[in-house]
Formats: C-alpha cells, sequence, structure tokens
C-alpha cells in the first residue's frame, strides 16, 4: 500500500496532508526517511515527527464516519465542488463526507464532517445547547464592558437576537467565548457591533470533542466516548 493511503486511512490526515508531511521529511518508515510513493506492508513500523502511527483496527470501521477536522485558514466549508478550496476536497476521504456546520474561510479549529446527514440537524439545532468554545484575537483592549456586552445578547443580526453566552478574557487583546447559537459570521459580527475586529478565531471545542493537539490540516476519527458524548440518546453510530 502506498505510505499516503496508509496513513491517510489511519485517520491521522489527508492524502494530501500525508504527501505535504512526507515532502516535508517528517514521516519515516522502519527508522528511514520515507519519499512520495514509498510503499508500506504489514509490519512495517510508520512515525511521524518521530510519534507511532496507530492505524485503524481491521474490523473496528463503523457503518459511518465521524471525524474531526482542524481547518486551516481559507478553506471553505462547503460541498460544492466547484468551490476552489472546499473542506470535502481538503480532507480527501475515501467516503462522502460533509461538514456538520460551518466554519468561516477566515477562520480555523475544530469542525466535524461525517457520512451520516441523520445526525446534521440534530447536532446543530441550538435548542440542543450543544456549545461551541473559540478563542478570539481583536484589534483592541479587551475591556469588562466589552465582554459584559457580548455575554448578555440581544445583538441584532440575520433577523433574529442573538442569545447570552459565556466570555472570558485571555490577555490584553484576547478572549474566550462559549455559544449554543451558529449564525453566520456571528462571533465577528457581534464584536464588530462593539467596534472591535476579529484579527483571529479558532474553535477549540464542539460539545465534548476538544481539539486538542491537532495540527492544521490534520484529521481523526471519533471515538465512542466522544460519539456517546455528543449523542447520548443514540447508539446508532
Amino acid at each position: 500500500m502506498r505510505l499516503n493511503k496508509h496513513i491517510a486511512e489511519s485517520g491521522f490526515c489527508s492524502r494530501r496532508e500525508a504527501d505535504r508531511l512526507i515532502a516535508e521529511r517528517r514521516v519515516t518508515v522502519n527508522g528511514q526517511p520515507a519519499g512520495i510513493g514509498t510503499q508500506v506492508g504489514e509490519g512495517d513500523q510508520v512515525r511521524v515527527d518521530g510519534q507511532p502511527l496507530v492505524r485503524r483496527p481491521a474490523g473496528g470501521t463503523r457503518r459511518h464516519v465521524y471525524i474531526a477536522l482542524n481547518k486551516p485558514v481559507g478553506v471553505t466549508c462547503t460541498t460544492e465542488a466547484s468551490v476552489k478550496g472546499n473542506i470535502v476536497d481538503f480532507v480527501g476521504h475515501e467516503r462522502r463526507i460533509f461538514p456538520i456546520g460551518r466554519l468561516d474561510k477566515d477562520s480555523e479549529g475544530l469542525i466535524l464532517l461525517t457520512s451520516n446527514g441523520d445526525i446534521v440537524n440534530e447536532i446543530l439545532r441550538a435548542e440542543s445547547a450543544k456549545e461551541k468554545e473559540y478563542l478570539v484575537a481583536v484589534n483592541h483592549p479587551v475591556t469588562d464592558a466589552f465582554l459584559r456586552g457580548m455575554a448578555r445578547g440581544g445583538i441584532p443580526m440575520h433577523g433574529q437576537l442573538t442569545l447570552p453566552c459565556r466570555t472570558s478574557r485571555l490577555g490584553k487583546f484576547g478572549f474566550r467565548i462559549v455559544l449554543t447559537q451558529g449564525l453566520n459570521r456571528q462571533i465577528r459580527l457581534m464584536a464588530a457591533h462593539f467596534g472591535y475586529r476579529v484579527k483571529r478565531l479558532v474553535r477549540v471545542r464542539i460539545v465534548n470533542i476538544m481539539l486538542g493537539h491537532l495540527k492544521p490540516g490534520q484529521w481523526r476519527n471519533l471515538t465512542d466516548a466522544e460519539l456517546r458524548g455528543l449523542l447520548p440518546h443514540r447508539s446508532d453510530f
């Protein structure tokens, strides 16, 4: 099996990202730096950045695919093949998958993708109180009044009002915000309402699923425990 396919099937990242890692000499096979087109077989030890690659157990695949991606800036959360830089092409998964919700092209961080269309609306519904946590950098010093205003809710947006949320300071120009809504460009528009411009926005958590140590462009399969926490009343994963 080609090395890039071997890495992608482990759930570590896409084939395209695997090719990049190989080209950067960050992948070894049996202790030797690998090249594009390297073949691997049973018993070969593959390491990325010195860490062993853990493959998905044989027979351990689910009926549906559920993955967590660290989306880089510039990737668009659409399934439209005509859109350059669309998230489906970026991931390059062997199954037909699509994103759960959106993350702005200019934003980065955690987004979930799945082949199971039945759960998408269930996860996205605001009334399900699915928390999403973000780290945000802005162009002005973060004040107590700004944090209170963001948290209070009631900001008009897309014909409705924002709901109350939680905020906390992260240094002079940064803050953390936890939302249950998912309005288009919500945090950027909320900040603009108070005269702030978002310079960087990273989503680090969706409900119980953390971005963790995933590097930009990397993805992994969700664990059974994560799926149970995300959809505790379902078992048809």
